[in-house]
């Protein structure tokens, strides 16, 4: 199939997708959650032959750990897939009405969004994330995975047609990109015509050569530079379970903590130990003048080059500031409005960080690793926009609607 006859088939579906009722969508993710886990055995033959793949060429480990499925990632899967049949529908709700004075009632009424292509990497549970959110807010996706994930993207979309026909549904409101041609993807980003929203989920390359090759609006963050800011005031043992948590739980992922802020007035105390813990869980350290003279051994010093770094990896950039002020210009400089925490005890501090810091998401006293729709509620997520056209920050369900406006007149005309 030519990637016009993808992407037409696409839209040929997509007023079917919208037309799908509450109960019909919630159907599928439900009958999918249980397939999930009833062929997981099939999922896990499927996943070895990418992961040995992986292993052969000898990718990271940490991106050959996001490829692999498990016992627990099909229990998540299916936990998110229950979770997004819980939330509400929001397709073709009415948010608020107003009448005018010559009593026309205005509102806005919730709608799809159309044809959603998402291009992602490793991550195989992307794709079950993007049909349900996708299934849920009335959009037809095509999907893109990787070709590290290649198998286990094709055994989670056959599971997906499948749940899709026992309910009902037409399975064409999921297209999937079989091909591991890169000039497939060019050619499908250049029908502006047929498909609505690009979203790339990956690296800041990917990214970056998908704005570059299309005319399709792009929802993106190029990278994501988090920083934890230790503030004077902090409970310093809450302060150092986050950072550890910020930066190691997953380091691989865009919203780790890539650079620690301390207050002059506690870095002498809490620093050393930190930085303990930190070497001996395989970080490394990288550091300013000020946070060499405290730490002392195990520490590289820091380049202007290392404050604009997305290392993806165990390693951790550390500035001593002076204040808030200085962490806040710190961050307006070097951030990428992604993800951003403080760890304080004053209430002011903390609600001028939250004002003032202009993150995707802000967070006081809590890791920057819960940026995430799940986490946040949303049942899963498309992604995490760091534009604000037209989503900020994780995209759940009402990110993949957009706005009309409706009026209810009663003979009204314009003079």
């Amino acid at each position: 199939m030519t990637p016009y006859e993808l992407a037409l088939r696409a839209k040929e579906a997509k007023d079917g997708a919208a037309r799908l009722s509450e109960e019909r969508k919630n159907s599928v993710l439900r009958r999918l959650a249980s397939m999930l886990s009833d062929e997981r055995t099939f999922l896990f033959e499927e996943n070895k032959k990418d992961v040995v793949e992986a292993e052969r060429i000898g990718l990271p480990r940490s991106l050959i750990e996001r490829l692999r499925i498990d016992e627990k990632v099909v229990r998540e899967m299916g936990a998110s897939l229950m979770d997004v049949a819980a939330l509400p529908d929001p397709v073709y709700e009415i948010e608020g009405m107003w009448k005018r004075p010559n009593g026309l009632l205005v509102g806005r009424m919730r709608i799809p969004i159309g044809v959603i292509l998402i291009i992602y990497e490793s991550r195989p549970n992307v794709t079950i994330e993007a049909f349900s959110l996708c299934l849920k807010s009335g959009n037809v996706v095509i999907l893109k995975g990787g070709s590290e994930a290649f198998h286990s993207n094709l055994a989670l979309y056959s599971l997906i047609r499948r749940a899709l026909e026992e309910e009902g549904v037409s399975p064409e409101v999921v297209q999937f990109v079989s091909t591991k041609d890169h000039s497939y993807v060019n050619e499908l980003l250049k029908l502006d015509e047929l498909i609505d929203l690009v979203i790339p989920r990956g690296g800041e390359e990917l990214i970056r050569t998908v704005v570059r090759e299309t005319r399709i609006p792009v929802l993106k963050h190029y990278k994501g530079v988090c920083h934890v800011f230790v503030d004077a005031s902090a409970d310093l043992s809450m302060a150092e379970e986050i950072c550890v948590n910020a930066k190691v739980q997953k380091p691989a992922t865009c919203n780790a903590m890539e650079t620690l802020l301390v207050h002059k007035q506690v870095a002498p105390v809490f620093l050393p130990p930190l930085a303990e813990r930190l070497r001996k869980v395989g970080v490394r350290l990288k550091g300013c003048p000020e946070t060499l003279r405290i730490v002392r051994e195990g520490i590289e010093e820091a380049t202007e080059q290392d404050w604009y770094e997305e290392y993806l990896d165990l390693v951790l950039s550390i500035r001593v500031v002076r204040g808030l002020d200085e962490a806040i210009a710190h961050i307006k400089r070097y951030g990428s409005n992604h993800t951003d925490a403080i760890v304080t005890r004053d209430y002011v501090n903390a609600m001028r960080f939250i004002r003032e810091v202009d993150s995707s998401l802000v967070l006081v006293n809590a890791s920057t690793r819960l940026n995430d729709g799940y986490q946040l509620g949303l049942g899963a997520e498309m992604g995490i926009s760091t534009t604000k056209l037209h989503a900020f920050g994780p995209m759940g369900l009402k990110e993949l609607t957009v706005t009309k406006f409706i009026a209810f007149g009663d003979g009204q005309l314009r003079f």
